[in-house]
């Protein structure tokens, strides 16, 4: 067992922020020998319950839950600051070609270690990740992220149409592939795997039928892809599936909606979109970097919480411009301000924050595993240095209440703020 003693940040069952000043966090292993949160309170009611334990005293310093990421592109991060038009273009002049590169095993493997790296950097512990059309870009993906200990969900992407030599895929292949993958990784350690449909118009109704035959088949696997980013590709969907309701219905039709089934931007959305990922539990990856970079279009987080259906926030890399959850969290909260059908909506710091870590495991279903301090949850957390900028400093000293001191990280954080990660209870150093 470990104890680690400083300002302590964790969300109750209601996503209101619960913050010690002098908190202390025990963390210990299970039967399974995952490490898990023992504890998580005040150090003055705390400190007498475990005698024998050392405690690790952090000064200055806030403990808080692991970041998790809802949407980013393993092989995107050379892409990150390409400037484009528009998404289709962007896709068409550099995320293609760059996927293709992912057909040798070797460049996966050497990308995979920094990708990691990146997102630990900044305090991601947990991520949903789309890799290419190619297997061997998981098998490099899921290998690394084993050796690290992370809890990882990613899968390969499938596109057999409307897409360049290099990266379409065959349509029986890719479902075979896709299979083969399931059983490789799924429920390995801290794996999980993703039937990944890139979007609607990179798939044939084959491929999609396919797909959702493998949903019903492992119920239990996630489901990622996108939808209702762009009014071009609205328009593309629209004209390619013309008995859907929606672009979003397309999903429906092929059986890609559900539990543990999570979509990318959600953007251009009536209620009855809204009202269609309420009934069937599927969740929004908010993208707000890569939505403003690309020009697509602002998530309505109004509508989204007056119908109530699931999202969380997502990096969405290399569309997103930073790996960066303050990056991200500080496009939301600009997102939430200007860019909703009814103004004057505002996403308050714990609101953000939530939506970054136990509001984002929620909607993957791990509530309660990952993105919370609470006793049980695994113990991935972020030790924070409020003080790491002399600007920073200054302004967290002057902060008068938990929403400040959150908005003040939010605002002026980036990866200098994150000064440890630690994953299963113990430090991740940088290779």
């Amino acid at each position: 067992m470990r104890a680690f003693r400083a300002g302590l940040l964790r969300f109750d069952d209601e996503g209101r922020a619960q913050y010690d000043a002098d908190g202390l966090l025990v963390t210990g292993p299970a039967p399974d020998g995952r490490q898990l949160v023992r504890a998580a309170g005040p150090y003055a009611r705390l400190q007498g319950n475990f005698p024998g334990v050392a405690v690790e005293s952090l000064p200055g310093r806030i403990i808080a839950p692991g970041f998790v990421d809802l949407h980013i592109h393993f092989p995107q991060l050379d892409v990150i600051g390409s400037p484009a038009p528009g998404l289709l273009p962007w896709l068409e002049n550099y995320t293609f070609p760059h996927e293709a590169r992912f057909a040798d095993p070797a460049h996966a493997e050497a990308l995979a270690g920094f990708f990691l790296d990146e997102l630990l950097r900044h305090g991601v512990t947990t991520a949903l990740a789309f890799c290419t059309s190619h297997p061997s870009s998981v098998d490099a993906l899921m290998a690394e992220s084993e050796r690290r200990g992370l809890r990882m969900i990613a899968g390969k992407v499938l596109q057999d149409r409307h897409s360049p030599d290099g990266v379409r895929d065959q349509t029986e292949q890719s479902l075979v592939d896709t299979e083969a993958l399931i059983s490789r990784w799924h429920g390995r350690e801290r794996l999980g795997y993703a039937i990944t449909p890139r979007f609607a118009p990179s798939c044939s109704e084959a491929q999609l039928r396919g797909a959702g035959a493998l949903a019903a088949k492992y119920p239990d696997v996630w489901i990622q892809s996108h939808v209702a980013e762009n009014l071009d590709e609205v328009r593309w969907v629209r004209e390619l599936f013309p008995a859907s309701r929606s672009y979003l219905s397309v999903y429906e039709d092929f059986g890609l909606l559900r539990e543990r089934a999570l979509y990318a931007h959600c953007i251009h959305f009536d209620d009855e979109d809204r009202a269609l990922m309420r009934a069937r539990g599927a969740a929004a990856a908010v993208s707000p970097t890569s939505n403003l970079f690309l020009g697509s279009g602002f998530f309505d987080f109004e509508g989204a919480q007056r119908v109530g259906f699931l999202h969380g926030l997502a990096s969405d890399v290399g569309g997103g411009t930073s790996f960066s959850p303050f990056h991200t969290m500080l496009a939301a909260y600009y997102v939430g301000r200007e860019g909703q059908t009814k103004p004057g909506l505002s996403l308050s710091p714990q609101r953000l924050w939530w939506l970054h870590t136990a509001g984002a495991a929620q909607a993957l279903r791990l509530d309660g595993v990952v993105g919370n301090l609470q006793p049980g949850c695994e113990a991935d957390f972020v030790v924070l240095d409020p003080a790491c900028t002399p600007l920073l400093a200054r302004k967290t000293a002057a902060a008068r209440d938990l929403d400040e001191l959150l908005f003040s990280m939010i605002v002026l954080g980036d990866d200098r703020l994150v000064e440890s990660v630690h994953i299963g209870g113990r430090p991740w150093i940088a290779a």
